[in-house]
Formats: structure tokens, C-alpha cells, sequence
């Protein structure tokens, strides 16, 4: 007799869908749109950069609120208000007249990226899985990865066979026509006789006692601190190394070549991803974040070498790290936490990343703008990394 399919892997696939949608149009979509906008409109490119910040700040504020309608309005609901709420801020960006509504546009699109986020995702996904939750959240939130190899080139040829203001509205229709009947078949509670099974260690979460949930109680932990900084750390050297990586490999590569080494650090980030996922059950999450930091420090070490062969190895090594920052932070959440709290701990924990990625970029592009060149940049990303790789170490009582 066959054995069924566990249900949490439909989960999977469902919450890997999201990732891909929320991600394409939600975080690669942005500098797409901003250059489709400024042709549309001639809008001032630094005026449109500044609503995007205000679309990553305003989305961290909405990620802390994640877990708690998650709670109140479950999984299928919010993820789907958020769907809606995504579509129709990207359709309305080609449809905009005066510059004032920009930033509207981007405010309804930020609560679609909070629904449809990192933290979202480990809300779908977490309840499903005990032992093997670090493989079931790998998989998943390669949908993120996914999601800038397929849609980020998808739209940039929609907006210039149908122009933006018809590439926009399909992008995102097709979006609700494939997500929504996904959203609402499998998204459902867990039921008592419903397992994972599996093998590996059990998560430490389960042992912890069941307190009373307080946001500033917990943020003052030494627990938070240690998995919140770090890796707001991170992904401020990440997020800003990837907007800045095709001018930086450019004037080496050719702009043919750094879309290449782009693709090449994607796909290591898939690979690094899905090969951690496999084991990361078994290890120390917190000594596996670490040498992930130092990946990326000896990554950003040959990038700032210049020669070809030290930038495609930097790429590589760059790359493999790039998606496990997103991963890992859920993974020690559920080793150091109430299992009741995950949902809530997860989306303080990513709305603190975001708000501080959302500066990244505009941080090394200053640093550009008064050195004259990225060698600055990258010693300040090694910088924050090697920070990361330390703090994350620290172990709360």
C-alpha cells in the first residue's frame, strides 16, 4: 500500500510559491520598476530610490506584526490579503500621475512583502515540522532564489515587449491566478495525528516554558539580541553588495559578464541552501551562521582582489552564503524559544534585518560616492560580517 504524502511538503510547495511571487515582484521587482518609472515619467531616480527605503521601512514595520495575524486571522487568510495587497500596488505603479503617489503605491506593496516574506514564510511552514524543519524551511525559501532567476528577467522582457503600464498588470494578475487556489487548498491547520517523522535531534524550542508573550521583554533578551543583530549585520553588507555587485564587476567583466556572475551567485545561493538544509538539523545553528559569516568574508576578500578569476571565485563564495541568512535565523528561534512565541519571535527578528538592510545600499553607495571606487565598501561589508560571525556566537543563558 502507498503511504500518503505528508501534507507539511504540500505546505512546502505552497509556501515556495509564495517566496517565488513575494520575492520576484516584492524585492527584485523594486529596481526594475524604478527604472521602467523613471523612463515612464522622468521622475527623479534619487525621488523613487527614497520611496523604495520608505517600502523596505515601512515593510519592517509590518513584518512585526506578521505572527500575531498569523494567530488571529491564520496562515491562508493573511497570506492571501497579502497576495492582493502585492498586485495591486505593483499594477498601480504604471497608472500613477504625480510623484505624491509613489510612495502610496509602495505602501500597499509592503504589506504584501510582509505577508509574503521570510517570516511569513516560516509561519506556514514551522507548524508542520519538528525535526525536520531546517530541511522544510531550505526548500522553501528557495522560492526566494527562484524567484530573482525566473521573474527578474521575465519582467524586464514583459516591460519591453508590452511596456510597463500592460507588463505590470499581468505580471501581478498572473500572480493571483496561480497563487490564490494554491493558498487556499493547502494552507490549513495541522492536525494532532499529523507528523513529520524523520530523524536528527529534537528542537530545543519544545522544552522551553510556554511565558507570557511581551514584545519588549523579549527584545531585551540576550537570546534575541545574539540572533537579531548578527544577522541585521549581514544582510546589510548583503543586500547592499548585491544592488551594487553589476557596477562593481562591470568595469572587469563587461556587463554581459557580471549578469553571468549575478546567475553564478544565485545559483550558489540555491546550492548552499539546499545542502546546509540537508544537515543543519543535526548541527549547531549557531556555529553553522558563524562560518557561513566567514564564507562570505573570504568572498568579499577576493572581490575586492579585482582580477577576473578572484571575482568569479568571490561570486561563488558570496553566493553560497547568500541564502542561508534568511534561513537561520528561524532555525536558532526554534532551538531558543517558546514554541509558542515562534511566529512572533521570527517576524521581530526579520523586521529588525529589514529595516536595516533597507539602508545597505544607500550606505555603499555614499561610500562609493566620497572614496571614488568600492575598496572602501567592501572592508566595510567584510567588517560587518566578521562582526556577525562573533556576535552570533554568544550564547544567552
Amino acid at each position: 500500500m502507498r503511504t500518503p504524502i505528508y501534507h507539511g511538503w504540500r505546505v512546502v510547495f505552497c509556501a515556495f510559491a509564495v517566496a517565488f511571487f513575494g520575492w520576484g515582484l516584492g524585492f527584485y521587482g523594486p529596481g526594475i520598476y524604478m527604472v521602467a518609472l523613471q523612463q515612464r515619467h522622468g521622475w527623479p531616480t534619487a525621488f523613487i530610490a527614497a520611496a523604495i527605503t520608505l517600502y523596505y521601512v515601512a515593510g519592517a514595520a509590518l513584518i512585526a506584526g506578521v505572527g500575531r495575524a498569523f494567530e488571529r486571522f491564520g496562515p491562508r487568510r493573511t497570506v492571501a490579503a497579502g497576495a492582493v495587497a502585492m498586485a495591486a500596488g505593483v499594477t498601480a505603479l504604471p497608472q500613477l500621475e504625480a510623484p505624491w503617489q509613489l510612495p502610496i503605491a509602495f505602501l500597499a506593496m509592503a504589506a504584501g512583502w510582509a505577508a509574503m516574506g521570510t517570516a511569513a514564510v516560516n509561519g506556514m511552514v514551522a507548524p508542520w515540522f519538528e525535526r525536520r524543519r531546517g530541511l522544510a524551511v531550505s526548500l522553501a525559501l528557495n522560492g526566494a532564489s527562484c524567484g530573482g532567476v525566473v521573474m527578474a528577467p521575465v519582467l524586464v522582457a514583459l516591460v519591453a515587449d508590452l511596456g510597463v503600464g500592460l507588463a505590470l498588470p499581468v505580471a501581478s494578475s498572473a500572480m493571483l491566478v496561480l497563487l490564490l487556489p494554491l493558498v487556499a487548498a493547502v494552507l490549513r491547520p495541522r492536525r494532532a495525528d499529523e507528523h513529520d517523522g524523520g530523524c536528527g535531534r529534537p528542537p530545543a524550542a519544545r522544552a522551553a516554558p510556554d511565558l507570557p508573550w511581551s514584545t519588549r521583554a523579549t527584545m531585551r533578551t540576550m537570546a534575541f539580541v545574539t540572533v537579531s543583530l548578527p544577522f541585521a549585520l549581514g544582510l546589510m553588507a548583503q543586500v547592499g553588495l548585491l544592488t551594487h555587485q553589476v557596477a562593481l564587476l562591470s568595469p572587469a567583466l563587461g556587463v554581459v559578464g557580471a549578469g553571468w556572475a549575478v546567475s553564478l551567485t544565485t545559483a550558489a545561493a540555491v546550492a548552499g541552501r539546499v545542502g546546509l538544509g540537508f544537515v543543519v538539523d543535526r548541527l549547531d545553528v549557531r556555529r553553522v551562521s558563524a562560518a557561513n559569516f566567514l564564507v562570505q568574508v573570504a568572498g568579499v576578500a577576493c572581490l575586492a582582489g579585482g582580477t577576473r578569476p578572484l571575482l568569479i571565485a568571490g561570486c561563488l563564495l558570496f553566493g553560497l552564503g547568500v541564502g542561508n541568512l534568511i534561513t537561520f535565523p528561524g532555525l536558532i528561534v526554534q532551538r531558543e524559544f517558546p514554541a509558542a512565541h515562534f511566529a512572533r519571535v521570527v517576524g521581530l527578528v526579520v523586521a529588525v534585518n529589514q529595516f536595516a538592510f533597507a539602508f545597505g545600499p544607500g550606505l555603499l553607495g555614499l561610500l562609493r560616492e566620497w572614496t571614488g571606487g568600492y575598496g572602501a565598501a567592501l572592508g566595510l561589508c567584510m567588517a560587518l560580517q566578521a562582526a556577525a560571525a562573533a556576535i552570533v556566537l554568544v550564547r544567552p543563558r
